[in-house]
């Protein structure tokens, strides 16, 4: 379960402190003069590129009016400029390295290498994985309810929080969708999809951890427990898409919601006698100490192991035990249903 973890406090510090420092490789009057020739002239040594030549509207410059920079690379907006600073860290990296320096980081980010033209290639490939996984987990429980578990007279299963787990399925397919995409390429318009995404599976699923852990069932209850959180969380995605992306407020809200919902599924697989609430733990405790990653951040390794590319990698088995959780709490809670009919 990617929103529900150990040490999210100190994560958000890590964060927030990586925000705040500023990159060395920016300040790099090597790098600085390499960008700023390369963005003038079109090339760096013997290598050129061509959507240099083209103005920021992708009119080519120097042709006829029809000659448009290439759909690819108007669709990863890898404009002269982006071209420019990518090349020129690459090329400012290699020389540090032949000195014995360490990799330092370029507005904001560690000097990945591409592939294919993906920013972030293993965040991708991991982003990618995560989503295939809830597609899984989210498949083989609607299979479960439908097609292995007894069903009410009028073909619905018995299990009183199947609906909410769908949504739950949709909201995280969603978010793990835009991560891959934000990874795939760093622009305003990804970047705002993947937090908005993030924020709107947190908060649901907020919404889900206090319906389950209190065992609400009545729809009346439910409505008045969700209103107010949901139309919390849509204000504020709707705050940071157009009024102002305020990273270190983002991180208060997305901090406070991911805390709660860990707490409440804490505490209660503390208290119940479910019989598979050692899963519940093994997701809660197995995602805080994967969260140690993000706070020991480190460069890529070979420009493409880094320490928030592992940390994809840890949600992949934890999602698979989430929803093998969530299939068995559908199965227990099923049972005890018609336990009570009878």
């Amino acid at each position: 379960m990617r929103e529900c973890h150990w040490f999210v406090l100190l994560v958000a510090f890590a964060l927030s402190v990586k925000g705040l420092n500023a990159s060395a490789g920016d300040i790099d009057p090597q790098y600085r003069t390499c960008v700023k020739q390369c963005e003038k002239i079109g090339c760096i040594d013997q290598q050129c590129f061509p959507q240099c030549n083209f103005s920021v509207d992708g009119v080519s410059i120097d042709q006829p009016w029809y000659m448009q920079e290439p759909l690819y690379l108007k669709w990863k907006q890898w404009d002269c400029q982006s071209d420019c600073r990518y090349h020129c860290m690459v090329k400012r990296e290699g020389e540090r390295e032949a000195l014995g320096y360490h990799p330092v980081k370029y507005h904001g980010k560690w000097p990945f290498k591409r592939i294919y033209g993906i920013q972030e290639p293993l965040s991708v490939a991991f982003s990618a994985l995560n989503l295939s996984m809830h597609f899984h987990g989210w498949l083989s429980f609607f299979i479960l309810l439908y097609y292995k578990l007894p069903l009410r007279q009028d073909k619905k299963a018995y299990y009183e929080f199947s609906s909410l787990w769908h949504i739950y399925a949709l909201f995280s397919m969603n978010s793990w969708f835009w991560s891959t995409v934000f990874h795939s390429r760093d622009v305003d318009l990804t970047e705002k999809l993947d937090y908005s995404s993030a924020v709107a599976v947190l908060g649901f699923s907020l919404i889900l951890a206090i319906l389950r852990s209190f065992n609400v069932r009545h729809e009346a209850t439910r409505v008045m427990v969700a209103a107010p959180l949901l139309a919390f969380a849509l204000t504020h995605i709707l705050y940071i898409n157009f009024y102002e992306l305020d990273y270190g407020w983002n991180m208060i809200v997305c901090v406070t919601m991911g805390v709660s919902q860990l707490l409440l599924w804490a505490i209660w697989a503390g208290v119940t006698h479910h019989p598979s609430r050692w899963k519940l733990w093994t997701v809660v405790v197995g995602g805080g100490l994967a969260l140690l990653l993000e706070i020991y951040d480190f460069p890529p390794y070979e420009g493409f192991v880094d320490a928030h590319a592992l940390w994809h990698a840890t949600t992949i088995p934890l999602t698979y035990v989430w929803w093998s959780f969530i299939r068995d709490d559908a199965e227990f809670q099923t049972s005890n249903l018609l336990k009570k009919s009878k």
